[in-house]
């Protein structure tokens, strides 16, 4: 993004579609259903998860940092019960993450060797060891760079002694099972993103998973879900509320479905009366077109009368040149008889 994009994108996030007289760029308002409510809310998977491996593409729906800041000023006095459309798209995000989290878990069952309870138990110990370094130290880089020194050195006492617990889980998941097993590459499933580890992962390349823009995208979409969930079943008995007060006819109050529903209705309206503007301008063609044909029609009427005139005149000389040429062949003769 180049530094004038920045700029204007800075603008749209600060003071709305307003700014600079600009109104209505998408042809829309925060509250039409094209307008995605998770990007109203900061929480829309596709621009969480942007520039990732499970990178969704565009979303379906117009994101617009202009209507957003519409929406955050509007919101301030009127209720849009948007975060009732982010739970319900979060759950199903989340929902179809957590299948493939399943699925995924099936093929290793299926595909690695199968352990006993015994050593199943220890290279989860070692696995768990191992996600709890490669978290603190994701964790401490994140600090030293922030440039809180003294906690994340803190961190980084915290992390050898779980490396010391790990050295020990390791030995013991060695000890039982053979060398040859042991070699294989035991691999787990994060809960999280439903990215593969393996058991002999560094702490680099563990720190570079947890630390990742994948993982900590999904801890704040699996985050603000549960914050939402925590209110969801409210405000759904408060959202019927409104819509029964608008139905009953006291309309002091317009929610967010309802300014979806006049959303609609204004935008059939408006593409109504495109299409009558449409339909008189494809009748003021055709009329043109008519009358541009009866103009044809004149010109060559008259053309084709000019022409039969004067090949009249031409006959007309022609016979009278015949009658001239006859009399003066009669005098002739007269003259010599």
């Amino acid at each position: 993004m180049s530094a004038h994009e920045q700029m204007r994108a800075m603008l749209d996030q600060l003071m709305g579609t307003a700014r600079n007289g600009e109104t209505d760029r998408h042809g829309v308002k925060f509250y039409d259903d094209t307008v995605c409510k998770s990007f109203l809310l900061q929480c829309c998977p596709h621009e969480i998860l942007s520039s990732t491996r499970m990178d969704l593409g565009e979303c379906p729906k117009i994101h617009d940092l202009a209507l957003r800041a519409d929406y955050e000023l509007a919101s301030k006095t009127k209720d849009y019960f948007y975060d009732i459309d982010a739970t319900e798209h979060l759950e199903a995000f989340i929902a179809d993450c957590d299948r493939r989290t399943t699925a995924a878990k099936q093929r290793l069952a299926e595909t690695q060797e199968e352990l006993s309870a015994e050593v199943t138990e220890k290279a989860n110990a070692v696995h768990e060891l191992a996600e709890q370094i490669g978290q603190k130290l994701a964790r401490a880089e994140a600090l030293g760079e922030e440039g809180m020194v003294e906690e994340s050195v803190k961190l980084l006492g915290e992390i050898e002694e779980l490396r010391k617990k790990k050295a020990v889980a390791e030995q013991e998941y060695r000890n039982s099972m053979p060398a040859s097993s042991y070699q294989q590459q035991k691999l787990r499933v994060c809960e999280v993103c439903s990215a593969y580890l393996g058991i002999h992962d560094n702490d680099r390349r563990l720190a570079d998973h947890f630390g990742g823009k994948l993982h900590l995208g999904f801890i704040t979409i699996r985050e603000k879900l549960a914050e939402l969930k925590k209110t969801v079943e409210k405000r759904r008995e408060e959202r019927g509320a409104s819509e029964r007060e608008l139905r009953g006819g006291r309309r002091h109050y317009v929610g967010g479905r309802e300014l979806d529903r006049r959303a609609r209705r204004h935008r059939e309206s408006t593409r109504e009366r495109e299409r009558d503007r449409d339909r008189g301008r494809e009748r003021e063609r055709a009329e043109r077109e008519r009358e541009r044909r009866r103009s044809r029609s004149r010109s060559k009427s008259k053309r084709e009368g000019s022409r039969e005139k004067s090949r009249g005149r031409d006959r007309d000389r022609e016979r009278d040149h015949r009658r001239s040429r006859s009399h003066r062949s009669s005098s002739r003769e007269r003259r010599r008889d």
